[in-house]
Protein backbone atom coordinates (compact mmCIF):
# COMPACT_ATOMS: atom_id res chain seq x y z
CA UNK A 1 0.00 0.00 0.00
CA UNK A 2 1.58 3.47 -1.23
CA UNK A 3 1.48 6.69 1.16
CA UNK A 4 -1.59 8.28 0.81
CA UNK A 5 -0.11 11.66 -0.30
CA UNK A 6 -3.27 13.65 -1.48
CA UNK A 7 -4.68 15.14 1.51
CA UNK A 8 -1.99 15.53 4.80
CA UNK A 9 -5.14 15.59 7.21
CA UNK A 10 -6.13 12.18 6.17
CA UNK A 11 -4.99 9.00 7.74
CA UNK A 12 -1.73 7.71 6.67
CA UNK A 13 -2.64 3.91 6.38
CA UNK A 14 0.89 2.99 5.06
CA UNK A 15 2.26 -0.35 6.66
CA UNK A 16 5.12 1.81 7.43
CA UNK A 17 3.43 4.53 9.24
CA UNK A 18 0.99 2.18 10.16
CA UNK A 19 3.57 -0.25 12.41
CA UNK A 20 5.26 3.57 13.99
CA UNK A 21 1.44 4.39 14.99
CA UNK A 22 -0.11 1.64 16.68
CA UNK A 23 3.57 0.98 18.69
CA UNK A 24 2.94 4.15 20.47
CA UNK A 25 -0.65 3.57 21.11
CA UNK A 26 -0.64 2.20 24.50
CA UNK A 27 -1.95 -1.29 25.10
CA UNK A 28 -3.13 -1.75 21.60
CA UNK A 29 0.33 -2.84 20.01
CA UNK A 30 -0.48 -5.43 17.37
CA UNK A 31 -3.77 -4.95 14.90
CA UNK A 32 -5.99 -8.14 14.73
CA UNK A 33 -6.38 -9.56 11.38
CA UNK A 34 -10.33 -9.05 11.35
CA UNK A 35 -10.00 -5.03 12.70
CA UNK A 36 -8.65 -4.54 9.01
CA UNK A 37 -10.20 -6.82 7.13
CA UNK A 38 -11.25 -10.52 6.25
CA UNK A 39 -9.51 -13.79 6.09
CA UNK A 40 -6.46 -13.77 4.85
CA UNK A 41 -6.07 -10.01 5.48
CA UNK A 42 -2.47 -9.20 6.89
CA UNK A 43 -2.70 -6.60 9.31
CA UNK A 44 -0.11 -3.82 8.80
CA UNK A 45 1.69 -4.36 11.81
CA UNK A 46 1.84 -8.32 11.35
CA UNK A 47 4.82 -8.11 9.16
CA UNK A 48 8.17 -5.92 9.43
CA UNK A 49 10.18 -5.21 6.30
CA UNK A 50 13.32 -6.17 6.79
CA UNK A 51 16.17 -4.85 4.54
CA UNK A 52 19.44 -6.82 4.83
CA UNK A 53 22.84 -4.90 4.16
CA UNK A 54 26.27 -6.22 3.88
CA UNK A 55 25.23 -10.00 3.91
CA UNK A 56 27.86 -12.31 1.96
CA UNK A 57 29.10 -13.85 5.47
CA UNK A 58 27.44 -12.92 8.95
CA UNK A 59 25.18 -10.40 8.32
CA UNK A 60 23.25 -13.40 5.57
CA UNK A 61 23.17 -15.82 8.97
CA UNK A 62 21.62 -12.93 10.34
CA UNK A 63 18.67 -12.63 7.98
CA UNK A 64 18.41 -16.70 8.12
CA UNK A 65 17.21 -16.55 11.59
CA UNK A 66 14.71 -14.02 10.86
CA UNK A 67 13.43 -15.15 7.59
CA UNK A 68 13.78 -19.41 6.38
CA UNK A 69 15.13 -18.37 2.74
CA UNK A 70 12.63 -19.31 -0.11
CA UNK A 71 14.69 -21.39 -1.76
CA UNK A 72 17.50 -23.37 0.42
CA UNK A 73 21.08 -21.59 0.62
CA UNK A 74 23.88 -23.96 0.50
CA UNK A 75 26.55 -21.56 2.57
CA UNK A 76 29.26 -20.61 0.49
CA UNK A 77 32.76 -20.73 2.71
CA UNK A 78 35.05 -17.99 0.68
CA UNK A 79 36.78 -16.52 4.08
CA UNK A 80 39.75 -14.94 1.65
CA UNK A 81 42.40 -14.54 4.62
CA UNK A 82 41.69 -17.17 7.26
CA UNK A 83 44.10 -18.39 8.88
CA UNK A 84 44.77 -21.50 11.72
CA UNK A 85 47.70 -21.71 13.67
CA UNK A 86 47.63 -24.71 15.83
CA UNK A 87 50.13 -25.38 18.20
CA UNK A 88 52.64 -28.24 18.08
CA UNK A 89 54.28 -30.44 20.77
CA UNK A 90 51.81 -32.86 22.78
CA UNK A 91 48.35 -32.43 22.63
CA UNK A 92 46.14 -34.34 24.54
CA UNK A 93 42.71 -36.12 23.61
CA UNK A 94 39.98 -33.65 23.79
CA UNK A 95 37.89 -34.66 26.88
CA UNK A 96 34.48 -33.82 28.43
CA UNK A 97 33.84 -32.66 31.73
CA UNK A 98 36.00 -34.36 34.85
CA UNK A 99 34.39 -37.58 35.60
CA UNK A 100 32.20 -38.11 32.29
CA UNK A 101 29.13 -35.80 33.61
CA UNK A 102 28.03 -32.60 32.82
CA UNK A 103 28.85 -29.03 33.77
CA UNK A 104 26.61 -27.31 36.81
CA UNK A 105 24.77 -25.21 34.39
CA UNK A 106 23.44 -28.15 32.30
CA UNK A 107 23.88 -28.93 28.53
CA UNK A 108 26.54 -30.66 26.95
CA UNK A 109 29.84 -31.26 28.15
CA UNK A 110 32.52 -28.64 28.88
CA UNK A 111 34.91 -29.27 25.79
CA UNK A 112 31.98 -29.95 23.56
CA UNK A 113 30.34 -26.69 24.23
CA UNK A 114 33.95 -24.59 24.25
CA UNK A 115 34.35 -26.60 20.35
CA UNK A 116 30.35 -25.30 19.66
CA UNK A 117 31.61 -21.88 20.52
CA UNK A 118 34.99 -21.74 18.75
CA UNK A 119 33.06 -21.32 15.11
CA UNK A 120 34.09 -18.37 13.21
CA UNK A 121 30.48 -17.81 11.67
CA UNK A 122 27.79 -17.62 14.01
CA UNK A 123 24.50 -18.92 12.54
CA UNK A 124 22.42 -18.89 15.45
CA UNK A 125 19.37 -20.88 15.03
CA UNK A 126 19.27 -20.48 10.82
CA UNK A 127 18.46 -23.69 9.33
CA UNK A 128 16.49 -25.56 12.21
CA UNK A 129 13.43 -24.80 10.54
CA UNK A 130 10.86 -23.31 9.02
CA UNK A 131 10.15 -19.31 10.34
CA UNK A 132 9.13 -16.02 9.19
CA UNK A 133 9.49 -13.48 11.83
CA UNK A 134 10.09 -10.72 9.38
CA UNK A 135 9.87 -10.33 5.86
CA UNK A 136 13.03 -9.62 3.79
CA UNK A 137 12.13 -6.86 1.32
CA UNK A 138 15.38 -6.03 0.40
CA UNK A 139 18.91 -7.21 -0.09
CA UNK A 140 22.22 -4.70 -0.22
CA UNK A 141 25.56 -5.59 -0.95
CA UNK A 142 28.86 -4.42 -2.95
CA UNK A 143 29.53 -7.40 -4.25
CA UNK A 144 26.60 -9.59 -5.62
CA UNK A 145 29.28 -12.54 -6.52
CA UNK A 146 30.19 -12.97 -2.59
CA UNK A 147 26.91 -12.56 -1.47
CA UNK A 148 25.19 -14.57 -4.26
CA UNK A 149 23.94 -17.56 -2.47
CA UNK A 150 22.04 -15.33 -0.21
CA UNK A 151 20.65 -13.31 -2.64
CA UNK A 152 19.32 -16.31 -4.36
CA UNK A 153 17.71 -17.47 -1.08
CA UNK A 154 15.80 -14.77 -1.42
CA UNK A 155 14.39 -14.13 -4.71
CA UNK A 156 11.48 -11.65 -4.00
CA UNK A 157 14.04 -9.45 -2.49
CA UNK A 158 14.64 -6.30 -4.33
CA UNK A 159 18.55 -5.98 -5.18
CA UNK A 160 21.26 -3.24 -4.55
CA UNK A 161 24.80 -2.42 -4.17
CA UNK A 162 24.26 0.98 -2.57
CA UNK A 163 22.55 1.44 0.76
CA UNK A 164 21.78 5.35 0.51
CA UNK A 165 20.17 4.17 -2.86
CA UNK A 166 18.24 1.42 -1.19
CA UNK A 167 17.16 3.41 1.51
CA UNK A 168 16.30 6.15 -0.50
CA UNK A 169 13.78 4.65 -2.78
CA UNK A 170 12.03 1.89 -0.78
CA UNK A 171 9.69 3.72 1.50
CA UNK A 172 8.57 0.57 2.53
CA UNK A 173 11.64 -0.45 4.70
CA UNK A 174 10.86 -0.54 8.53
CA UNK A 175 14.51 -1.90 9.38
CA UNK A 176 18.07 -2.51 8.12
CA UNK A 177 20.34 -5.23 9.53
CA UNK A 178 23.62 -4.32 9.06
CA UNK A 179 26.35 -6.91 8.47
CA UNK A 180 29.12 -5.11 6.83
CA UNK A 181 32.98 -5.02 8.00
CA UNK A 182 33.41 -2.85 11.11
CA UNK A 183 34.40 0.58 9.89
CA UNK A 184 31.25 1.24 7.90
CA UNK A 185 28.62 0.08 11.02
CA UNK A 186 27.98 3.85 12.04
CA UNK A 187 27.88 5.64 8.40
CA UNK A 188 25.31 3.14 7.86
CA UNK A 189 23.55 3.03 10.90
CA UNK A 190 23.24 6.73 10.93
CA UNK A 191 21.73 7.23 7.38
CA UNK A 192 18.88 4.54 8.17
CA UNK A 193 18.15 6.04 11.86
CA UNK A 194 18.03 9.42 9.68
CA UNK A 195 15.47 8.07 7.43
CA UNK A 196 13.45 6.64 10.19
CA UNK A 197 14.54 2.83 10.01
CA UNK A 198 15.09 0.67 13.03
CA UNK A 199 18.81 -0.44 12.65
CA UNK A 200 20.39 -3.91 13.88
CA UNK A 201 24.12 -3.65 13.38
CA UNK A 202 26.59 -6.83 14.07
CA UNK A 203 29.12 -6.30 16.70
CA UNK A 204 31.04 -4.25 17.14
CA UNK A 205 28.40 -1.58 16.86
CA UNK A 206 30.93 0.70 15.34
CA UNK A 207 34.87 1.07 15.11
CA UNK A 208 35.42 4.44 16.98
CA UNK A 209 33.94 5.14 20.29
CA UNK A 210 32.84 8.65 18.82
CA UNK A 211 30.97 6.69 16.29
CA UNK A 212 29.29 4.80 19.48
CA UNK A 213 28.35 7.85 21.66
CA UNK A 214 26.72 9.15 18.47
CA UNK A 215 24.92 6.33 17.59
CA UNK A 216 23.32 5.70 21.23
CA UNK A 217 22.73 9.51 21.31
CA UNK A 218 20.88 9.75 17.73
CA UNK A 219 19.15 6.29 19.08
CA UNK A 220 17.54 7.87 21.47
CA UNK A 221 16.64 11.20 19.87
CA UNK A 222 14.98 9.23 17.38
CA UNK A 223 12.94 6.94 19.73
CA UNK A 224 13.84 3.85 17.27
CA UNK A 225 14.65 0.53 18.22
CA UNK A 226 18.08 -0.33 17.84
CA UNK A 227 19.83 -4.02 18.44
CA UNK A 228 23.45 -5.33 18.56
CA UNK A 229 24.26 -8.68 17.08
CA UNK A 230 25.79 -10.12 20.29
CA UNK A 231 24.36 -13.40 20.15
CA UNK A 232 25.05 -14.13 23.50
CA UNK A 233 23.14 -11.72 25.52
CA UNK A 234 19.73 -13.29 25.48
CA UNK A 235 21.26 -16.92 26.08
CA UNK A 236 20.43 -19.11 29.27
CA UNK A 237 24.20 -19.45 30.22
CA UNK A 238 24.45 -15.82 30.28
CA UNK A 239 21.08 -15.43 32.01
CA UNK A 240 22.42 -18.42 34.95
CA UNK A 241 25.83 -16.62 35.26
CA UNK A 242 24.20 -13.41 36.05
CA UNK A 243 21.90 -15.42 38.67
CA UNK A 244 24.80 -17.41 40.11
CA UNK A 245 26.76 -14.12 40.83
CA UNK A 246 23.75 -12.43 42.37
CA UNK A 247 23.32 -15.30 44.31
CA UNK A 248 26.65 -15.00 45.99
CA UNK A 249 27.44 -18.42 44.64
CA UNK A 250 30.89 -17.65 44.44
CA UNK A 251 30.91 -14.32 46.97
CA UNK A 252 32.26 -11.03 46.21
CA UNK A 253 34.01 -11.45 42.53
CA UNK A 254 37.71 -9.21 42.66
CA UNK A 255 39.31 -10.78 39.36
CA UNK A 256 37.85 -11.95 35.60
CA UNK A 257 40.33 -13.95 33.15
CA UNK A 258 39.37 -13.76 29.67
CA UNK A 259 40.67 -15.43 26.26
CA UNK A 260 40.14 -15.84 22.50
CA UNK A 261 42.01 -17.88 20.37
CA UNK A 262 41.45 -15.17 17.69
CA UNK A 263 42.88 -13.75 15.20
CA UNK A 264 41.66 -16.64 12.90
CA UNK A 265 43.32 -14.08 10.25
CA UNK A 266 46.36 -12.46 9.28
CA UNK A 267 47.62 -9.74 11.94
CA UNK A 268 51.19 -8.89 13.09
CA UNK A 269 54.35 -6.75 11.71
CA UNK A 270 52.75 -7.98 7.74
CA UNK A 271 53.24 -4.94 4.82
CA UNK A 272 50.07 -3.93 3.17
CA UNK A 273 48.87 -6.93 0.43
CA UNK A 274 50.37 -4.96 -2.88
CA UNK A 275 47.61 -3.47 -5.32
CA UNK A 276 45.45 -5.71 -7.60
CA UNK A 277 42.72 -4.81 -10.01
CA UNK A 278 39.60 -4.24 -8.85
CA UNK A 279 36.81 -7.15 -10.01
CA UNK A 280 34.13 -6.05 -11.75
CA UNK A 281 31.89 -7.53 -9.55
CA UNK A 282 32.80 -5.16 -6.21
CA UNK A 283 31.91 -1.82 -6.05
CA UNK A 284 35.27 -0.88 -4.34
CA UNK A 285 34.85 2.15 -3.61
CA UNK A 286 31.40 1.59 -1.41
CA UNK A 287 33.14 -1.17 0.56
CA UNK A 288 36.01 1.35 1.08
CA UNK A 289 32.64 3.95 2.32
CA UNK A 290 34.57 6.68 4.85
CA UNK A 291 37.84 4.69 5.12
CA UNK A 292 41.18 6.52 3.65
CA UNK A 293 41.51 5.56 -0.18
CA UNK A 294 43.88 2.57 -0.39
CA UNK A 295 44.97 0.14 -2.88
CA UNK A 296 42.67 -3.05 -3.34
CA UNK A 297 43.92 -7.07 -2.68
CA UNK A 298 41.40 -9.52 -2.32
CA UNK A 299 43.55 -10.50 0.80
CA UNK A 300 41.78 -7.45 2.40
CA UNK A 301 38.49 -8.08 2.12
CA UNK A 302 35.58 -10.43 3.09
CA UNK A 303 37.29 -12.30 6.59
CA UNK A 304 40.68 -10.52 6.56
CA UNK A 305 39.30 -7.19 7.27
CA UNK A 306 39.13 -7.57 10.71
CA UNK A 307 42.78 -7.63 11.27
CA UNK A 308 43.55 -4.18 9.30
CA UNK A 309 43.42 -0.88 11.47
CA UNK A 310 41.89 0.57 9.04
CA UNK A 311 39.04 -1.62 8.68
CA UNK A 312 38.55 -3.55 11.47
CA UNK A 313 38.49 -3.98 15.00
CA UNK A 314 41.08 -7.09 16.05
CA UNK A 315 40.45 -10.04 18.12
CA UNK A 316 39.10 -7.90 20.73
CA UNK A 317 35.89 -6.84 18.04
CA UNK A 318 35.29 -10.10 16.43
CA UNK A 319 35.05 -12.22 20.33
CA UNK A 320 35.45 -9.47 22.75
CA UNK A 321 30.99 -8.76 22.73
CA UNK A 322 30.85 -12.23 23.07
CA UNK A 323 32.95 -13.29 26.30
CA UNK A 324 32.97 -9.26 27.91
CA UNK A 325 29.08 -9.03 27.78
CA UNK A 326 28.45 -11.78 30.63
CA UNK A 327 30.61 -10.32 33.06
CA UNK A 328 29.19 -6.37 32.12
CA UNK A 329 26.23 -8.18 33.09
CA UNK A 330 26.45 -10.00 36.16
CA UNK A 331 28.65 -7.25 38.04
CA UNK A 332 27.24 -4.61 36.90
CA UNK A 333 30.58 -3.17 35.66
CA UNK A 334 30.87 0.52 34.34
CA UNK A 335 33.53 1.59 32.18
CA UNK A 336 37.56 1.21 33.15
CA UNK A 337 39.17 3.76 34.95
CA UNK A 338 42.32 2.45 34.12
CA UNK A 339 43.80 0.07 30.94
CA UNK A 340 46.73 -0.55 30.30
CA UNK A 341 48.38 -3.08 27.21
CA UNK A 342 51.17 -5.15 25.98
CA UNK A 343 51.45 -6.71 22.60
CA UNK A 344 53.29 -8.57 20.12
CA UNK A 345 55.15 -5.75 17.55
CA UNK A 346 52.37 -4.62 14.84
CA UNK A 347 52.60 -1.35 12.41
CA UNK A 348 50.50 0.57 11.21
CA UNK A 349 48.71 -1.68 8.77
CA UNK A 350 47.74 -4.67 11.00
CA UNK A 351 46.56 -4.80 14.79
CA UNK A 352 49.07 -7.46 16.64
CA UNK A 353 49.27 -11.01 16.63
CA UNK A 354 48.71 -11.40 20.29
CA UNK A 355 47.11 -8.98 22.88
CA UNK A 356 47.13 -9.04 26.69
CA UNK A 357 45.48 -5.96 28.38
CA UNK A 358 44.21 -5.03 32.09
CA UNK A 359 40.63 -3.24 32.91
CA UNK A 360 40.55 -1.23 36.35
CA UNK A 361 36.55 -1.36 37.28
CA UNK A 362 35.62 0.78 40.25
CA UNK A 363 33.36 -0.36 43.18
CA UNK A 364 29.71 0.16 42.58
CA UNK A 365 27.84 0.17 45.74
CA UNK A 366 28.19 -3.08 47.92
CA UNK A 367 30.52 -4.76 44.96
CA UNK A 368 34.08 -4.29 45.23
CA UNK A 369 36.58 -2.60 42.63
CA UNK A 370 36.95 -5.38 39.57
CA UNK A 371 40.47 -6.34 38.04
CA UNK A 372 39.68 -8.02 34.59
CA UNK A 373 42.22 -9.42 32.14
CA UNK A 374 41.96 -10.07 28.16
CA UNK A 375 44.27 -12.17 26.28
CA UNK A 376 44.30 -13.74 22.85
CA UNK A 377 46.24 -14.59 19.59
CA UNK A 378 47.38 -18.07 21.52
CA UNK A 379 47.86 -16.83 24.69
CA UNK A 380 45.77 -18.47 27.98
CA UNK A 381 45.53 -16.67 31.36
CA UNK A 382 47.63 -19.38 33.72
CA UNK A 383 45.23 -22.06 35.16
CA UNK A 384 44.19 -21.09 38.90
CA UNK A 385 44.48 -23.83 41.51
CA UNK A 386 41.78 -25.26 41.78
CA UNK A 387 41.00 -26.22 38.49
CA UNK A 388 41.15 -29.89 37.99
CA UNK A 389 44.62 -31.57 35.65
CA UNK A 390 43.46 -32.04 32.41
CA UNK A 391 40.12 -29.88 32.31
CA UNK A 392 40.25 -26.76 30.05
CA UNK A 393 40.18 -23.14 30.73
CA UNK A 394 37.27 -22.15 28.73
CA UNK A 395 37.19 -18.38 27.77
CA UNK A 396 35.89 -16.49 30.98
CA UNK A 397 36.58 -17.26 34.23
CA UNK A 398 35.32 -15.08 37.40
CA UNK A 399 37.23 -15.63 41.24
CA UNK A 400 35.54 -14.53 44.24
CA UNK A 401 35.96 -14.84 47.75
CA UNK A 402 34.61 -18.52 47.92
CA UNK A 403 35.01 -20.20 44.47
CA UNK A 404 34.98 -19.73 40.64
CA UNK A 405 32.90 -19.79 37.81
CA UNK A 406 33.84 -19.86 34.30
CA UNK A 407 31.87 -20.57 31.17
CA UNK A 408 32.74 -20.07 27.07
CA UNK A 409 32.16 -17.70 24.61
CA UNK A 410 28.48 -15.93 24.67
CA UNK A 411 28.32 -16.80 28.09
CA UNK A 412 27.93 -20.69 27.38
CA UNK A 413 27.41 -22.98 30.38
CA UNK A 414 28.42 -21.77 33.29
CA UNK A 415 30.60 -24.03 36.16
CA UNK A 416 31.78 -24.57 38.69
CA UNK A 417 35.71 -24.67 39.59
CA UNK A 418 36.22 -26.77 41.13
CA UNK A 419 33.63 -29.32 40.17
CA UNK A 420 30.99 -29.53 42.70
CA UNK A 421 28.84 -32.73 41.78
CA UNK A 422 26.32 -31.77 44.98
CA UNK A 423 25.67 -27.73 43.53
CA UNK A 424 22.03 -27.17 43.20
CA UNK A 425 21.89 -23.87 41.11
CA UNK A 426 19.86 -20.56 42.14
CA UNK A 427 16.55 -20.95 41.12
CA UNK A 428 15.88 -18.82 37.87
CA UNK A 429 14.58 -15.17 38.17
CA UNK A 430 15.44 -13.50 35.60
CA UNK A 431 13.32 -13.55 32.67
CA UNK A 432 14.67 -15.85 29.41
CA UNK A 433 14.22 -13.08 26.47
CA UNK A 434 13.88 -14.64 23.06
CA UNK A 435 17.10 -14.94 20.50
CA UNK A 436 18.58 -11.10 19.70
CA UNK A 437 16.99 -11.60 16.12
CA UNK A 438 13.24 -12.28 17.27
CA UNK A 439 13.56 -9.74 19.82
CA UNK A 440 14.20 -7.08 17.60
CA UNK A 441 11.32 -7.78 15.70
CA UNK A 442 9.01 -8.61 18.41
CA UNK A 443 10.44 -4.72 19.78
CA UNK A 444 9.72 -3.01 16.27
CA UNK A 445 6.23 -4.56 16.12
CA UNK A 446 5.62 -3.59 20.37
CA UNK A 447 6.95 -0.38 20.60
CA UNK A 448 9.55 -1.08 23.25
CA UNK A 449 13.67 -1.03 23.44
CA UNK A 450 15.04 -4.26 22.80
CA UNK A 451 17.32 -6.58 24.91
CA UNK A 452 20.03 -5.44 23.96
CA UNK A 453 19.82 -1.83 22.27
CA UNK A 454 22.61 0.49 21.75
CA UNK A 455 22.12 2.23 25.31
CA UNK A 456 22.56 -1.46 26.49
CA UNK A 457 25.68 -2.13 23.63
CA UNK A 458 27.42 1.10 23.90
CA UNK A 459 28.78 0.55 26.95
CA UNK A 460 30.30 -3.13 25.80
CA UNK A 461 31.49 -1.52 22.52
CA UNK A 462 33.27 1.54 24.36
CA UNK A 463 35.34 -1.00 26.51
CA UNK A 464 35.99 -2.98 23.52
CA UNK A 465 37.61 -0.02 21.90
CA UNK A 466 39.75 1.32 24.50
CA UNK A 467 41.36 -1.79 24.00
CA UNK A 468 42.75 -0.71 21.15
CA UNK A 469 43.74 2.90 21.94
CA UNK A 470 45.76 1.43 25.34
CA UNK A 471 47.27 -0.85 22.53
CA UNK A 472 48.96 1.94 20.63
CA UNK A 473 49.33 3.94 23.74
CA UNK A 474 51.96 1.08 25.27
CA UNK A 475 55.04 2.48 24.08
CA UNK A 476 54.93 5.35 26.57
CA UNK A 477 54.87 3.03 29.58
CA UNK A 478 51.63 4.54 31.52
CA UNK A 479 48.72 3.16 32.45
CA UNK A 480 45.67 4.87 30.81
CA UNK A 481 43.51 7.21 32.88
CA UNK A 482 39.45 7.12 31.43
CA UNK A 483 37.18 9.85 32.64
CA UNK A 484 34.28 8.03 31.17
CA UNK A 485 32.08 11.53 31.51
CA UNK A 486 34.09 13.29 29.30
CA UNK A 487 35.45 10.91 27.25
CA UNK A 488 39.13 11.11 27.59
CA UNK A 489 42.53 9.83 28.80
CA UNK A 490 43.34 12.06 30.74
CA UNK A 491 46.70 11.35 31.69
CA UNK A 492 47.87 11.44 27.72
CA UNK A 493 46.21 13.64 25.67
CA UNK A 494 47.64 12.42 22.44
CA UNK A 495 45.66 8.72 23.26
CA UNK A 496 42.16 11.21 22.70
CA UNK A 497 43.32 11.37 18.87
CA UNK A 498 42.21 7.67 18.44
CA UNK A 499 38.81 7.95 19.73
CA UNK A 500 37.92 8.66 15.80
CA UNK A 501 39.55 9.84 12.52
CA UNK A 502 38.68 11.87 9.73
CA UNK A 503 36.61 10.35 6.73
CA UNK A 504 36.98 9.79 3.34
CA UNK A 505 35.12 13.00 1.51
CA UNK A 506 31.71 12.19 0.83
CA UNK A 507 30.82 10.41 3.84
CA UNK A 508 29.40 11.43 7.16
CA UNK A 509 27.72 10.57 10.26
Amino acid sequence: MKENTNNSNQFDLSRRNFIGTMAAAAGFMIVPRHVMGGVGYTAPSDMVNLAGIGVGSQGGGDIQNIATPDVPIKRVMNMQGYLMQPYAGIRPQRQGFPGGGRPQGGGQGAAGAVANSDSPMQMGDAGSGSFKHANIYAICDVDHDYAGHILAGYPKAKKYHDFREMIDKEKEIDAVLIGTPDHTHAVIASYAMNAGKHVFVEKPMAKTIHEVRFLSNLAASKGLVTQMGNQGHNIEGTMQTIEWIRAGVIGNVREVHMWSNRPMWRQGYFPRPEEKPVPSNLKYDLWLGPAPQKPYNPEMLHFAWRGLWDYGTGAMGDMGAHTFDAPILALDLGLPTKIQATTTPFNDVYLPQSEYVEYDFAARGSMPPVKVTWSDGGIKPLRPDGLESGRSLRECLYIGDKGMIMHGTHGALPELVPNDPGFTPPAATLPRPKSIYVDFIEAIKEGRKANNDFAVASKLTEIMLLTNIAVVSQQINSTLEYDAASMKITNLPEANDYFHYEYRNGWKL
